[in-house]
């Protein structure tokens, strides 16, 4: 029988099987191929809570976590001399490819003048030009995450309406914004699960309703105390879930007829083209943030304001109590940060690249799309510029309940293994795979060989 005819219990429990023998088998493979760091792992990671500097690398489905010796262009090569072709990308942080040499440049240079000093350079002046240009708001500043601009937005949007309520989207990710960490469960809003030491009921200062339903939209609004809509143009950071058609521009009314702002954040839509998907697609947000590969790896995010806005927030500064904002870090703003940001945006940041990146996603797309059909997978395929992935669901999907739904972590950590040992590795959290400048139509037709590899297997 094949899997597509299954009813989706016995599917599931059919997979689950090969599911099981596949990470088995892969795990050995990958432990075989890794004897210095498996040694270097066990002793070094004794001085770590949970055995690694950041509890998200314990997310990473390998027996262990890989070691990386060095990364160039987009490989990665570990401690014991195995090659990666590189599409994870550091999760967007390095989409443009690991040190692009611009980047690295301006670093070296920058180095020897100074790391951080709370004073503004020449080329933190040339950014604030950059900015203005690439993506269209008139005002900027600059954080050292998306998690940190996104919050600093949402206090100016508070500010300047006076309201006290967000909204955000079901499946939304943007960074660790405390407001933002909620969801639906069975329509109703609940904190978000698994979050750690928190205490309050965060649907109490948010609003939650699903992506591309415009008559929830409308109603969540239709009180007037929603201060800001913060919202990614595609959702990402679940199973990729992409707008209706009309679904922005009724967005962007809806915002507008009940005097509610509208933050765009494109940390990980960047990947659509020149100027992010707002640029692309006519976006006109109020406020907007990126951060992650806006300074080619470095820490640093970007947040921007409409003149709109901006002259609110200039009235608000004017009246409002002296004393601290809430916005800002000392190392936000920093000589190290501009240097690598106005490399990016001058050299790296640019249309050359980017049409580059778009027609080898379009390769992997198509790719991916004919191996699922070949092997008469229930599976989809999506995409949004540069980034590219595969969900283990039919499709498409319309909203965040539906993009839950397809996740399979089982099945994706089995892949994910399998896709290392043949010399490839994605995203750990979804099935992510991101095109950069220095990434090679042999290292696409790699990932859809290896894929389709481990597609026949499970589909066997």
């Amino acid at each position: 029988m094949n899997i597509v005819d299954m009813s989706a219990s016995q599917q599931r429990g059919i997979v689950l099987s090969r599911i099981a023998e596949l990470r088995e088998r892969e795990a050995e493979v990958f432990r075989k191929a890794r004897p210095k760091a498996a040694a270097a792992v066990g002793k070094g990671a004794e001085g770590y809570f949970g055995g690694v500097p950041m509890h998200w690398m314990r997310d990473w489905p390998t027996p262990f976590p890989i070691l990386v010796e060095q990364a160039r262009g987009a490989t990665i090569t570990d401690v014991d001399g195995n090659t990666l072709a590189d599409f994870c990308l550091g999760d967007t942080g390095s989409m443009f490819g690991h040190s692009p040499a611009p980047v690295a440049r301006a670093i070296r240079r920058q180095s020897s003048r100074g790391l951080t000093y709370m004073l503004p350079s020449e080329d933190a002046l040339a950014v604030g030009l950059l900015l203005r240009e690439r993506f269209g708001l008139p005002h900027w500043q600059i954080a050292t995450t998306a998690t940190d601009a996104n919050r600093f937005a949402l206090r100016v949007a508070r500010a300047v309406t006076g309201r006290p309520k967000i909204l955000v989207f079901n499946g939304c990710y943007h960074g660790s914004v405390d407001e933002t960490m909620v969801r639906l469960k069975d329509g109703r809003p609940i904190n978000r699960p698994g979050l750690a030491g928190e205490f309050r009921d965060l649907t109490e200062a948010t609003r939650i309703v699903e992506f591309n339903d415009l008559p929830a939209l409308e109603a969540a609004l239709s009180d007037r105390d929603v201060a800001c809509v913060i919202t990614e143009p595609v959702l990402t950071n679940c199973c990729m879930v992409l707008p209706d058609p009309g679904f922005h521009d009724a967005l962007r009314k809806l915002t507008r007829d009940t005097g509610t702002l509208l933050l765009i954040d494109e940390t990980h839509t960047i990947s659509t083209g020149l100027g992010a998907y707002t640029s692309s697609h006519g976006l006109e947000p109020d406020l907007f943030v990126l951060g992650k590969p806006v300074a080619g790896g470095v820490p640093a995010s970007i947040w921007g304001m409409s003149d709109a806005v901006a002259a609110r927030y200039e009235e608000y500064n004017s009246t409002k109590e002296p004393g601290y904002s809430g916005m800002g870090t000392t190392l936000s703003a920093n000589p190290l940060q501009f240097a690598a940001m106005r490399a990016t945006l001058e050299e790296v940041m640019i249309e050359k690249n980017y049409a580059h990146m778009e027609r080898l996603a379009g390769r992997l797309e198509a790719g991916l799309r004919r191996e699922i059909a070949r092997h008469d997978l229930p599976w989809h395929a999506v995409r949004v510029g540069a980034r590219v992935e595969f969900i283990c669901a039919p499709g498409p999907l319309r909203n965040g309940g539906d993009a839950e739904d397809a996740h399979a972590p089982e099945l994706e950590a089995a892949i994910h293994v399998a896709l290392v040992n043949r010399g490839v590795l994605i995203a750990p959290f979804h099935n992510m795979m991101l095109v950069s400048p220095p990434t090679t139509a042999k290292q696409v037709d790699l990932l859809i060989s290896a894929f389709g590899d481990i597609a026949a297997k499970l589909a066997a």
